[in-house]
């Protein structure tokens, strides 16, 4: 943990919540057992004694300062909190220092996917993805993309969109018989109601899935928010349907959540490409936690198999994107 420790023995920092419970001892008492975590890692933490109307309540995600003392129980590192209180504004404390962030500013990426929308030539598309863009702004700013998986960290929806959205120019360069504008369309929006499948934090943390994210999944409300998007700006009946097609059909399998397969070239690139992006992502965070020479743990989201780190380049899962 990126905590301070002062000469008299004392430790303070800022932390993020990760898990609070309530809790009695042997001589029934109240404490608080806590999972404080910042970008280097994470420490069980105490609260003894624990009295909320002292001492506050506290909730996963969370963004709280503390200060106690380090100690080893049992060979591990713990906490124990003598202060405690929730971060505030005139602390002036970036919150992206303390989770899991992308390393570019939201404001960036959003800006640069705005530069892709203002270059298509179908004003309709245009016109329809902008304003899809612009409804949800406020959220793309910090939302992730995923609850445990690729680009689970604050920011990441933005990231892994501009990461697809860079891939696809490059096809479009290759193959001119790409609908460069549809394809753009697509990138941009195939995970946009990411942002009503989660329950997310202010801190840009997933707490758990939504009631709707549950019942219905990010396609296919994503394909309903184009849907009704289309119909309030007049857009062409065939081209909000292609444009619905490829959300619906962007995870290529029922099997991965496709509502049906990819039936067209730019809906076939798309699932190729948000598959590609996603599994880069993947190895390369399992791979940047072991050592050269040596193998990953298997890893579920990659098909159960274990990943070897050769060593030949620093690997982490980031992409240049500017």
């Amino acid at each position: 943990m990126n905590f301070t420790t002062y000469k008299n023995g004392t430790t303070e920092g800022y932390c993020i919540v990760k898990t609070a419970d309530v809790k009695i001892n042997v001589k029934g008492v109240p404490y608080c057992d806590l999972t404080l975590s910042d970008q280097s890692g994470e420490i069980n933490a105490k609260i003894w004694d624990y009295k909320e109307d002292l001492h506050g309540e506290y909730m996963p995600g969370d963004f709280v300062k503390v200060r106690g003392v380090l100690s080893k129980y049992n060979g591990v590192d713990q906490f124990k909190i003598d202060r405690i209180r929730h971060v505030r504004e005139e602390d002036e404390v970036d919150i992206s220092r303390y989770v899991p962030s992308s390393e570019y500013p939201g404001q960036d990426m959003l800006n640069e996917i705005y530069t892709y929308i203002d270059r298509m030539n179908d004003e309709e598309l245009r016109l329809l993805t902008k304003a899809i863009i612009k409804d949800n702004e406020a959220k793309l700013l910090f939302w992730p993309a995923a609850f445990k998986l690729h680009h689970a960290i604050r920011g990441g929806l933005l990231y892994h969109t501009l990461s697809v959205l860079r891939l696809a120019e490059t096809v479009a360069k290759i193959y001119p018989s790409v609908d460069r504008d549809l394809l753009f369309a697509g990138a941009i929006l195939h995970d946009i109601c990411k942002i009503d499948e989660f329950d997310v934090n202010n801190v840009g943390i997933v707490k758990n899935y939504s009631t709707k994210g549950e019942l219905l999944g990010h396609l296919v409300m994503g394909a309903m928010a184009v849907a009704r998007k289309a119909e309030e700006l007049e857009i062409s009946e065939e081209k909000a349907l292609l444009l619905e097609h490829m959300v619906v059909s962007h995870h290529g399998d029922p099997e991965f959540g496709a509502a049906v397969r990819p039936m067209t070239l730019e809906a076939e690139i798309l699932n190729q490409l948000d598959t590609l992006d996603a599994t880069i992502y993947e190895i390369s965070a399992a791979v940047s936690a072991v050592e050269d020479g040596t193998f990953t743990q298997r890893q579920w989201a990659l098909d159960n198999r274990k990943i070897f780190n050769h060593g030949r380049k620093t690997v982490e899962p980031k992409a240049d994107l500017f």
